[in-house]
């Protein structure tokens, strides 16, 4: 892609609003974006998207997964007053959330803006100003009345409630703010190397996944896998920036390039794979570093337990504030994982997945 169609391409991507089991329009955006590049596009039955790039026969099939899925909320409850109060979907922290500006979608795919309340410090002790106020206790005030005007806006229990964020390039031309990079950026970069592909030869099958319900336990990653049967499988993803004044001192961070996972909390990268990916990346000069991260996972950790075991690892772009109204990227970080991946599956053919699942034993 040219520099301004990517911009364009990763806004649309972030601002789309698609929470854990609401992603139909993120998968309307893929679609689109896959026209014209794909051979055919499937679904499993929960929902993830699949654009398949056909290789040669007899040859393996690689799986690019990303998940769809935002963090968000679902309307929990309306009070008599007209408030929301809300539920979440995937996993907050309520310092981020106060004096938010939110997006309520409802059935009818209509939209309607509100904000989370924040009740002013005046008056409050100083140990009110000290405290997190839990999610249970905080409301959305939709700017009415009564519950009886919520129900003329169509909104009902259950709608999906979504932080309302406009895209923005930031002061350096390269950092990218934005809501949902996790993950609509992995979706992204499937997309974007399965777009690489056209008029390139290559043997492998090439699967350009996006999954469907990761923040709510990487439940899509494991249907997609099974739909699919893999015998290589890339989890694309977002982790950790350890570049602000509070972060422990490792090197993934914005600019570093494309983190290359030894593990998480749900898995632990196939070692042949690894080191397969690593020597790609010295030999193509593509900018990388390691992440190592023991609390979370990513689809990777259903997607290498599928079957009788995927050859798995993931890989993962620096990002700031994810689980939060924004979050922030480095594009050329997005672009070298694109220019990794589009290596990566040019060169696994049946020989080399014969290596990989020697490696483990020989």
């Amino acid at each position: 892609m040219e520099d301004k169609e990517r911009l364009a391409f990763l806004k649309a991507m972030s601002e789309v609003d698609g929470i854990s089991g609401h992603e139909k329009a993120v998968a309307q955006l893929a679609m689109k974006m896959v026209e014209g590049y794909a051979d055919r596009v499937e679904f499993d039955n929960l929902g993830s998207f699949l654009a398949y790039k056909d290789g040669e026969k007899g040859q393996p099939t690689i799986l690019l997964s990303g998940h769809m899925d935002e963090v968000g909320f679902v309307v929990h409850k309306i009070e008599d007053s007209g408030m929301l109060r809300i539920h979440p979907v995937g996993g907050w922290w309520g310092h981020v959330l106060l004096a938010q500006v939110m997006t309520v979608t409802t059935r009818e795919g209509k939209k309607y803006t509100g904000v989370i309340g924040a009740q002013p410090p005046h008056g409050m002790s100083p140990e009110m100003r000290k405290q997190v106020l839990e999610i249970k206790d905080m409301y959305l005030d939709l700017g009415v009345t009564n519950k009886e005007m919520v129900a003329e806006l169509g909104i009902k229990i259950g709608d999906m409630i979504t932080p309302h964020t406009d895209f923005r390039v930031l002061n350096d031309g390269k950092s990218l703010l934005g809501k949902a990079w996790d993950n609509r950026l992995g979706v992204a970069a499937a997309i974007e190397t399965l777009r690489n592909l056209k008029g390139v030869k290559h043997k492998a099958t090439v699967v350009a996944g996006g999954s469907v319900q990761e923040e709510v336990g990487l439940r899509g990653a494991r249907t997609a896998a099974y739909h699919v049967k893999p015998d290589v499988a890339f989890a694309i993803d977002v982790t950790m920036s350890y570049d602000l004044p509070t972060s422990p001192k490792y090197d993934t961070k914005l600019g570093a390039g494309v983190a290359l996972s030894i593990m998480d909390g749900s898995v632990i990268a196939h070692r042949g794979l690894f080191d397969f990916v690593e020597n790609i990346c010295k030999q193509e000069n593509i900018k990388y570093t390691y992440d190592l991260l023991t609390a979370g996972g990513t689809d990777s950790g259903e997607i290498h337990k599928s079957m009788d075991g995927v050859i798995t690892m993931t890989l993962s772009i620096p990002c700031r504030y994810f689980h939060s109204h924004v979050s922030i990227i480095n594009v050329d970080d997005y672009v070298q994982t694109v220019n990794l991946l589009t290596k990566i599956v040019t060169a696994i053919d049946s020989d080399v997945v014969s290596d990989l699942k020697a490696s483990k034993y020989r």
